[in-house]
């Protein structure tokens, strides 16, 4: 064979030899962007994954809730618990909904105590012993929370400029017929039959005017009891002669049609407002708690009636002043909230 022959069969291997390289370092290349391409989609599941679990999991930190919480009992204790729930379903959970009635203390504790009964009980006053005899036969496991202080108020028309000040007694001969007419308290006074205005039975107001204020005796005949407070605000603002018995939030929410008659219980005449009410101080005699109930089995099976339960014990004194009571003291308070938190 020629030398030429030789050397083009050489220059053929050697070319082939290198085509045959740069074939496998392209597959080599497509390989590694397979394995990179592979990893990056790997990692984008993964974050996608790691995304949706963050999401559960501040689904599951926010504790939403959502269903319904029912409330009845009081219409003296309706304006507070009322806000209360409206802040609680606009502030903390939006799908809850706290639905508060007033059918009265009374009236209230009759849907409580009962089989598929309201989650809370707003009232006026303690609960009965019958009333917790009942719970006790229906196995109904009751919470008292007691969530501020209230002051009778007494209130007259604004046309009347005479009984600006009473004392303790003379209210009660009003309202139990001792005297019938204004002159008969002082002979300055219009020569006009007294008409008395209050809650009707159904009310923890009433029952505390007439247990606690007139020592249970009965209620002058005549006297115009009514269920709504809205009802009574009218009457009596209306009425030259009139005079009527309800909690400081109806005559603080209603002053332009009303005047609160400052009582004298033996040191001079006292105007109730938030400063003078209280349980220790000058407009004691009139003071009360009022309180709420809770369903405590309500609140172990509900998370919504639990939460809401936490929510009164944690904002009540938020709410009070603006609603016409008197705040409780933080530190009983504190008690009460930790006595909820126990439940779960």
């Amino acid at each position: 064979m020629s030398k030429f022959k030789i050397l083009l069969l050489a220059l053929i291997a050697v070319l082939t030899i290198g085509v045959l390289a740069a074939c496998g370092n392209d597959s080599d290349d497509n390989s590694d962007d397979a394995d990179a391409n592979e990893t990056e989609e790997t990692d984008a599941t993964d974050d996608a994954a790691d995304t949706d679990d963050s999401a559960e999991e501040s689904e599951e930190a926010s504790g939403d809730l959502s269903g319904s919480v029912e409330v009845d009992g009081s219409g003296t204790v309706y304006p507070l618990m009322s806000v209360l729930a409206e802040n609680y379903m606009v502030d903390e959970q939006p799908e809850v909904s706290v639905q508060v009635a007033r059918a009265g203390t009374s009236a209230g504790f009759e849907k409580f105590l009962a089989e598929d009964g309201t989650d809370f009980n707003d009232a006026s006053r303690e609960i009965k012993d019958e009333e917790q005899e009942k719970a006790d036969e229906l196995g109904i496991d009751v919470m008292e929370l007691k969530v501020a202080l209230d002051g009778l108020t007494i209130v007259t028309s604004p046309d009347n400029d005479w009984a600006t000040e009473l004392t303790a007694e003379q209210v009660n001969d009003i309202f139990l017929g001792n005297v019938t007419k204004w002159s008969e308290i002082d002979s300055s006074w219009p020569d006009e039959e007294i008409q008395p205005y209050g809650p009707n039975e159904n009310h923890g107001t009433y029952e505390f005017f007439h247990d606690e204020i007139l020592d249970e005796q009965d209620l002058v005949d005549g006297i115009d009891l009514q269920q709504e407070y809205s009802t009574l605000v009218t009457l009596v603002s209306e009425d030259e002669n009139g005079i009527g018995f309800f909690g400081f939030g109806y005559y603080d929410s209603n002053q332009d049609q009303l005047n609160a008659v400052a009582i004298d219980f033996g040191d001079g005449g006292v105007s109730p407002s938030l400063d003078t009410i209280g349980e220790d101080g000058p407009y004691a005699d009139y003071t009360r708690p009022v309180f709420t109930y809770l369903n405590v089995g309500n609140a172990e099976e509900k998370p919504e009636v639990y939460d809401y339960a936490v929510y009164v014990a944690s904002h009540i004194n938020d709410f009070a002043g603006e609603t016409g009571f008197a705040p409780l003291p933080d530190e009983e308070l504190q008690a009460q909230l930790e006595e909820v938190q126990a439940i779960q």
